[in-house]
């Protein structure tokens, strides 16, 4: 009788993550690409010195891919550039070598659906904060399904308003996509805590910010607002969603004033893990009807579409060198071409 195995993953939104199949099955957590390399899930690894691990010195991304097709790759390695250059770091890769990367893990995984998550760190250095201390960044690219809601997803989630405040942009601009997570996670364990999907954090203005890891919206009428990126990340999402919006209904970037938002005919959140997720509740006071809105479905509708049509396609094939091989003349050959990029410890 074959023995059951299972494998997690950490995902976007804090959930686990479970494939479960048999060991006889060769079901396996997808290879790790790690500075150049393909590595087993098993065996993948960075130093514990590294800052990313000991200061949350780096920075990433999280990317989708649907039915062989990565959603956005242009904009989120446009951002994942960004967000390097604002703290310093230097990407070891062009963005054309970025992106190769990125989808030979995709490729790899041998999945039609999933999450991506390339990431940046500082590096390993010693156990002072002086970045100058770790000068070899490590560059990693995890795969893994995802299903951040699950059947939340349709029915609408429950918020609660955390105690905790969006970090300031005088502190660290939001746009920033740091390794470290506290501030998003904090609110994330207040609402397990109190039972409810997730939670709002409000700025020091109290007016809402955004949720533990999306962008919230509001309607009411034909007008839709959203907060202004001055207090939340701009998504990816978020912004293809004003898009489609615009035209028909008001949009405005602005404020959404805490309790006064509860007031709104619809409430919806967004996000490249979560989708566009309907909000039902906020600290038990029923939106709307309570139920997902007309407008949310739509732009539920609309965006299932889209990510299932559109997108840069996954080059799949059978790698030639193996889990650890350079994967013959495609994308990961050229970039172990043009660097030869390996851990330091």
């Amino acid at each position: 009788m074959a023995t059951m195995a299972t494998t997690r993953w950490a995902g976007s939104s804090g959930e686990s993550l479970r494939l479960t199949g048999s060991r006889e099955g060769a079901l396996e957590a997808p290879p790790v690409y790690v500075n150049g390399a393909f590595v087993p899930a098993a065996r993948a690894g960075i130093s514990v010195f590294d800052h990313g691990l000991l200061y949350g010195d780096g920075v990433f991304e999280g990317i989708r891919f649907f039915e062989g097709r990565i959603f956005e790759l242009e904009a989120h390695v446009e951002r994942f550039f960004r967000s390097a250059e604002a703290i310093g770091l230097e990407v070891p890769l062009p963005p054309a070598g970025v992106r190769d990367a990125i989808l030979e893990t995709a490729a790899r995984s041998g999945l039609r659906e999933g999450y991506l998550r390339p990431l940046l760190t500082r590096g390993s250095g010693d156990l002072g904060l002086d970045p100058r201390k770790a000068r070899h960044p490590n560059f990693l690219i995890l795969c893994a399904p995802l299903d951040a809601f699950g059947e939340a997803a349709e029915r609408g989630v429950r918020l609660v308003v955390s105690r905790w405040r969006r970090t300031p942009r005088a502190s660290l601009d939001p746009n920033i996509k740091s390794l470290n997570y506290l501030n998003n996670i904090l609110a994330k364990v207040e609402a397990s805590g109190r039972g409810a999907d997730d939670a709002l954090l409000l700025d020091l203005a109290g007016n809402v910010a955004e949720a533990s890891g999306e962008n919230v919206f509001a309607v009411r009428g034909r007008e839709v607002r959203t907060p202004p990126t001055d207090v939340c990340l701009r998504g990816i999402t978020r912004d293809r969603v004003l898009r489609y919006l615009s035209g028909r209904y008001r949009t405005l970037e602005a404020e959404l004033p805490w309790p006064e938002i509860l007031d709104s005919d619809e409430i919806f959140l967004t996000g490249t893990g979560a989708g566009i997720l309907p909000v039902v509740e906020i600290e038990g006071h029923r939106i709307g009807s309570g139920r997902p809105g007309p407008l949310t479905r739509e732009v539920q509708a609309w965006y299932r579409e889209l990510t299932h049509r559109s997108g840069t396609p996954i080059p799949y094939r059978i790698p030639s060198g193996g889990p650890e091989g350079s994967g013959g003349g495609g994308p990961n050959g050229e970039i172990r071409r043009k660097r030869n990029h390996r851990i330091r410890s």
